[in-house]
């Protein structure tokens, strides 16, 4: 039985309230210091320049996801513009960059606070008046700045260098101990750094009243306002916090690629991380860096491997949001009572029988829709094409045979084994003699 369903309910407050004060700032370092040594190996395993780009991609990616889920997670704001504040905290360290005067005495790891704190500096204006009113009244007022913003781009030339954008050399910045950052592995350990240190203080900030309030207002607004609490200011701090954390990612974004333009704040790229963050579940700390992940995985892996990765993505987002609306997070935390019950390995096989097929189908479903996009846009003449690693012709009707009827046995198998894991998974949930 919890300790908050005590018959007293004065003692469970005051247990609930030492809690809050005592656990408020604490932080499991078990799971960080995992992340870390992760982090720390990854470019052995990865050791190619291409690997240690995607993988630079995804960590920039993450943090902007989980500063973005500061608003949408935790405090149920949603923006339609937030790429803003990561794009100008992107700019500004690339202006930095040939500040020749500025730039030369300052070491570069230092850099992504300056891109940090212009981003939050614009949160703090636009914060002031489009934190009043939460939901359609943000998300508007989100949208309007955001295409407000993107249209001076390529007005502002001075600043945003228009079309064409602004670029700059990280390696005119002062070593820092010896480490110029002429190697892409050097510029891996430094995002790498800010990445674990930019996760670990948005995780406090959850932690601390005011993240724990931004819950509340999310909620409920209207009981934290009977509280005493204003709600419109807990939306103000949450804001301002997540405009610092998403120029940090900016500026990270500087220091990889050495150039900055128009695309780092339209309404594409804010569409893009509220996509990442609802995939990775936006209800879980977690969640954004699980959609970072993937959704990084997609853009650059499959991109290579086929023109429709956008339309797979597109596919992908609308299945989450329709049966596992948790997100991938969600999907993984489903499993967590089965697993304190000891039960989790009774679902092996049932799953085994049932995903395993429907994986399979859906790969099936994947080469047809390769196939009827070769044979529709190829060339004349082309009538060759691969699909796993597979070349054969497109034109020929055994392959459209094959791949229909993978589709459609896999399907089925599917179908057919959902009822028995749909069982298991009851049974694996259910405490033994729960039903006597």
């Amino acid at each position: 039985m919890s300790e908050y369903s005590s018959t007293d309910p004065t003692k469970a407050q005051a247990k609930a309230q030492q809690r809050m004060r005592a656990g408020s700032m604490t932080l499991s370092l078990t799971p960080w210091i995992i992340g870390a040594l992760i982090l720390l190996v990854l470019p052995y395993v990865f050791t190619s320049n291409s690997g240690l780009t995607i993988m630079n991609q995804m960590l920039i990616t993450i943090i902007f996801a989980l500063a973005y889920n500061m608003l949408l997670g935790q405090g149920g704001m949603l923006s339609f513009g937030h790429a803003v504040y990561m794009g100008v905290g992107g700019f500004l360290c690339v202006h930095i960059m040939n500040w020749d005067a500025f730039f030369g005495i300052l070491p570069l790891p230092v850099l992504p606070i300056f891109g940090g704190l212009f981003g939050m500096g614009l949160a703090l204006i636009v914060g002031s008046f489009s934190t009043r009113k939460a939901g359609t009244v943000f998300a508007m007022i989100s949208l309007g700045v955001g295409e407000l913003i993107a249209a001076c781009s390529v007005i502002i030339v001075a600043f945003f260098g228009g079309e064409e954008g602004v670029s700059g050399d990280r390696t005119y910045g002062l070593p820092f101990f010896g480490v110029e950052f002429l190697q892409q592995i050097e510029v891996y350990y430094l995002i790498a750094f800010w990445t674990i240190i930019s996760a670990a203080l948005m995780y406090l900030f959850s932690r601390t009243p005011i993240g724990r309030m931004a819950n509340a207002v999310r909620d409920n607004p209207e009981r934290a306002e009977f509280l005493g609490y204003s709600a419109r200011w807990v939306r103000f701090y949450s804001f301002v916090a997540s405009g610092f954390f998403a120029g940090i990612a900016g500026g990270l974004f500087a220091i990889n690629y050495e150039i900055v333009t128009e695309e780092n704040l339209n309404t594409t790229q804010s569409g893009l991380i509220l996509l990442i963050t609802f995939l990775g579940g936006a209800g879980f700390f977690f969640g954004p860096i699980l959609g970072a992940i993937v959704f990084t995985l997609v853009q650059t892996v499959l991109s290579l491997q086929t023109e429709l990765w956008a339309f797979y993505a597109g596919l992908l987002f609308v299945a989450t949001v329709m049966y596992f609306p948790g997100g991938l997070a969600g999907l993984l935390m489903m499993h967590v009572p089965a697993f304190r019950l000891g039960k989790l390995q009774r679902m092996f096989i049932p799953y085994m029988r049932t995903l395993l097929p429907g994986l399979i189908g859906l790969l099936g479903a994947a080469a047809l829709i390769e196939m009827i996009f070769h044979w529709r846009h190829a060339s004349i003449g082309d009538e060759e094409m691969t699909v796993y690693w597979t070349t054969f012709n497109s034109h020929s009707i055994l392959p459209w045979i094959i791949a229909i009827a993978v589709t459609t046995i896999g399907i089925w198998l599917c179908r057919t084994g959902t009822p028995a894991m749909l069982e298991a998974w009851n049974d694996a949930n259910t405490p033994d003699g729960a039903g006597q």
